[in-house]
């Protein structure tokens, strides 16, 4: 799922974007086409479904918001 990792390396990366997130999860996966299998797994913040889903290892969950870094 090459949205969500880079939607996840973007989280980490972007403080402008993160903060989007946090007030608005859906909306940011909407726009960058995350799949429902991986909007359920980010929102229960469930970082081995994450790893599992995005195909990066670190991830982790960090101010109650799942990244990863290059």
């Amino acid at each position: 799922m090459e949205a969500l990792k880079q939607l996840l390396k973007d989280l980490g990366s972007d403080a402008k974007l993160a903060a989007e997130y946090e007030k608005d999860p859906d909306g940011v996966m909407e726009k960058r086409g995350i799949p429902d299998e991986a909007r359920e797994a980010m929102k229960r913040k469930d970082v081995d479904a994450v790893r599992r889903l995005s195909g990066l290892r670190d991830v982790h969950l960090i101010n109650s918001t799942i990244h990863a870094h290059d």
